[in-house]
């Protein structure tokens, strides 16, 4: 009787094609979270201003929206008139220098505007911006 020896064959992960994935996976990452812009606010159609200039992306800004019909919304809550001094006074209590971004709609009453930075004065926020699109 004649004995045998089976080899058992064990299986190899190779590492450099897993590397591969993973530098790929890695790429595409970054270039998608690169290409995403910061939109806090509700999109509404933005008046025109040859002196528009971007907003450094390092600063960290509340906007408010108003939108043609009429509607406030805090970064993407909506809100009403009543409740717009006291998430400007939160604003005010938790951070140092507030900045505020007014993201109004073209043909949004313009009364309407005006109450909101009117408002954000009365509490003490002197770093108002309002969003435009480049001519």
């Amino acid at each position: 009787m004649q004995m045998r020896h089976v080899e058992i064959k064990r299986a190899k992960i190779e590492i450099v094609p897993l590397i591969d994935v993973v530098f790929f996976l890695l790429a595409t990452f970054v270039m998608v979270s690169l290409s995403m812009t910061r939109n806090q606010g509700m999109q509404v159609p933005l008046p025109s201003a040859a002196s528009a200039s971007k907003m450094d992306d390092s600063e960290k800004a509340v906007t408010l929206t108003v939108m043609a019909n009429g509607e406030l919304f805090y970064n993407k809550d909506k809100i009403t008139a009543a409740q717009l001094p006291f998430k400007l006074q939160t604003l005010k209590a938790s951070q140092k220098e507030p900045k505020l971004v007014v993201n109004a709609a073209g043909d949004a009453d313009f009364k309407r505007v005006v109450a909101v930075l009117d408002e954000a004065r009365k509490i003490g926020i002197a770093k108002v911006g309002i969003s435009t699109e480049k001519k």
